[in-house]
Order: structure tokens, then C-alpha cells, then sequence
């Protein structure tokens, strides 16, 4: 029987180093020192040391992993869109893949994160996936760069370990309901995303910010904090509408459940933006398709992808990023989707409403 194959162990173990370290190596990544780099690569050398996907070639392009949780909304899209077009402005390849499994966050065990190391990648970008403390560790052990793009939590003891790229979304919030403000309403309706949900909870607290600069007193039963997807904002906007005393106008946690909102609205026999004002926040390709045209709080999701992209490239080259945590500006797009509160005030937007048909919403 032949000498059994060394491994990463092997190597570590020989060279009187870490696994994590021994994975730099391989990678091409800077942050080694110059004498322990050579020590781990004459280690390689005698052992004859090839990870079974292969080692990357000095000279190579770079790859890195895009993890997605899901790649069925526009905002994946163009988030997406903006790492690959920093990967082919700077000569990095880029994988995509999503949350393996059934099991989900769970399924990113360190087993998961050594064998991407193995196969020569630099590092991960992570877009809207909770990523536990643990599993942050367990990236940084197998010599892994790791980048946040919009995380749905940030814990303070993997800052040095973990680069965050998001919008400002307390601004965006902000600046969502300033508009319904500015035209007039005062009845504002809140159709958030779940309260575990960094980026929701912001936007939330922007809202109320603005609500409270204008002296609104906040009403609770506006308040609704369900999800992100298009069947929350239905959801939700059904909730809203039934109320005693409705909005006039609602704030989307983003575009797909914005587009919700419109679709329930609509339904219901509400004419847009004349009976019920919708603004949204991303804007996606959806936003200027929706009839009537969104308005929405735009962020910069290629341009976050792009960030992303070339913070892990410089991580792997040992350079300490700028920030920890990258806030990239929002914007306020006007389009047709927002107007002022009808003549008469809120009394008659109320009655009009009570003498609508309640449509079946098939349990919504």
C-alpha cells in the first residue's frame, strides 16, 4: 500500500503553523509573513502537497464566491451585476451559489468553509444572509476573506473579522416618509421587513424620525413588520386598509413588497396615487415597470457589489479596509406612484373607503 496522501494537516503540523495560515498560502493571500511563507511552501514542496481541486497557480485570476440566500429577487440581480463587473474590471473570477440544503445558514459549517478554501478561492461575499459568530470564526480559520453585503445582524464580537457593505437605510427611511410628509399626509402606513432585519429596523427608525420631526404622533396599528417579499406586502397592505381609520399612504420596506401594497390596494378598487400614495426602497428594474411608475428610496446595489469585489480582493492581499462598515448613500427617485392626500382631507378618503367591496384575499 502506498504513503497515505498529505493533507492540509499534514502541511500545518510539518510547517509549525495553522490550517488558516497554510490555506493563505496557497491562496496567494499577503497578510504572511515572508519567512513563514516560505517555510509553509518548502513544507509543501516535500510533502508534494495538491489540495484535490487543485492548487491555484500563481498568476491565475483570483476567485471568490458570491453566497446568496435566495437568487429570486431583482435585488440579488443587481447587486450580482455589480460583482461581476468589478471581477472583470480587476481579473477576479466570480462563483455564485446559494444557501445549500434544506438546513440554510446552518448548512455553513467550518467543513463547508475549509473546502472552498481548498479549492483556491480568496474568499466570500455574503448578500442578505445571516451569518452566526461562529461561522464568521470558522471562515477566518480556513484563511477566508468575508464580506457582508445589507447582513441581517452584525455581531460586535466579529467586527475585525467581518467587512459590511450597506446603504444608509436610517437616511433612506428617513427621506421615504419626508416626501409622503411633504405632500401632505399624516396618516402614514409602515409595511417593514421582520424585526430581526438590521436593514428593516433601520429603515423603520428612520421613518419614525421623520414622523416625529414633523410632530405625528406614531400609531402603532401603522406599524407592520412582516418581511420583504411580494405576498407580505399583499399581506400587509390588507391589514392596513382594514383598519377603522386607514392610511393615506404607505411606506414598503422595499420594491417587491411596494409592489404588493399596490396589487391589494388595486383590488380593493383604490385608485393610485389619487386614494392611496406607495413609495418602495431599492429601486429595482420593477420600480419604473409598476403601473403606476414607483417612487422609491434608491440604493446603490451595484455599486455595493463593487465594493464588496474590491474590499475582499484587498483583504486577500493582506490590506486593512478603510471601514469595517461601509454605508453607501441613498437617494429619493420621484415617480408617479406618490401624490397629495385627496381634496377634503382624510374624513372623506375614510368613507369612500367604508363603501368599497372587501374582495377575498384568499387568506392574505
Amino acid at each position: 500500500m502506498g504513503a497515505e496522501r498529505p493533507t492540509l494537516d499534514t502541511v500545518a503540523r510539518a510547517a509549525g503553523v495553522s490550517k488558516a495560515t497554510v490555506s493563505k498560502v496557497l491562496n496567494g493571500r499577503g497578510d504572511v509573513a515572508p519567512e513563514t511563507r516560505v517555510r509553509v511552501q518548502a513544507s509543501i514542496d516535500a510533502l508534494g502537497y495538491v489540495p484535490s481541486t487543485g492548487r491555484r497557480v500563481h498568476g491565475t485570476a483570483p476567485t471568490v464566491t458570491v453566497l446568496f440566500d435566495a437568487f429570486v429577487n431583482l435585488y440579488s440581480a443587481q447587486v450580482l451585476s455589480g460583482v461581476v463587473t468589478a471581477g472583470i474590471e480587476l481579473g477576479a473570477d466570480v462563483v455564485v451559489t446559494h444557501l445549500p440544503g434544506a438546513d440554510g445558514p446552518q448548512a455553513l459549517t467550518p467543513a463547508w468553509f475549509r473546502e472552498l478554501a481548498a479549492k483556491g478561492h480568496l474568499g466570500l461575499i455574503v448578500v442578505t444572509t445571516e451569518v452566526r459568530p461562529d461561522q464568521v470564526r470558522a471562515c477566518a480559520d480556513a484563511g477566508l476573506g468575508l464580506v457582508a453585503i445589507d447582513p441581517v445582524s452584525i455581531d460586535p464580537s466579529t467586527t475585525d473579522q467581518l467587512v459590511s457593505v450597506s446603504a444608509t437605510n436610517w437616511s433612506g427611511g428617513l427621506q421615504a416618509t419626508e416626501h409622503l410628509l411633504s405632500l401632505g399626509h399624516r396618516r402614514i402606513g409602515f409595511a417593514g421587513g421582520l424585526p430581526a432585519s438590521r436593514p428593516a429596523q433601520q429603515r423603520l427608525h428612520g421613518h419614525l424620525a421623520a414622523l416625529s420631526s414633523h410632530g405625528v404622533k406614531t400609531d402603532d396599528e401603522l406599524i407592520l413588520k412582516v418581511g420583504f417579499s411580494y405576498d407580505d406586502g399583499r399581506s400587509m397592505a390588507a391589514r392596513l386598509l382594514d383598519l377603522p381609520n386607514p392610511p393615506t399612504a404607505v411606506v414598503a420596506g422595499c420594491d417587491a413588497s411596494a409592489l404588493g401594497v399596490m396589487q391589494e390596494a388595486r383590488q380593493r378598487g383604490l385608485r393610485l396615487p389619487e386614494d392611496l400614495s406607495i413609495i418602495g426602497f431599492d429601486d429595482t428594474y420593477a420600480a419604473e415597470w409598476a403601473s403606476p411608475q414607483l417612487t422609491t428610496v434608491r440604493q446603490p446595489m451595484r455599486e455595493m457589489g463593487r465594493v464588496a469585489l474590491r474590499t475582499l480582493l484587498g483583504l486577500a492581499r493582506g490590506h486593512r479596509p478603510e471601514t469595517h462598515h461601509f454605508e453607501l448613500a441613498t437617494t429619493l427617485v420621484e415617480r408617479s406612484s406618490t401624490a397629495a392626500p385627496r381634496p377634503g382631507g382624510d374624513a372623506v378618503h375614510h368613507r369612500w373607503l367604508a363603501d368599497q367591496p372587501r374582495p377575498d384575499t384568499g387568506g392574505l
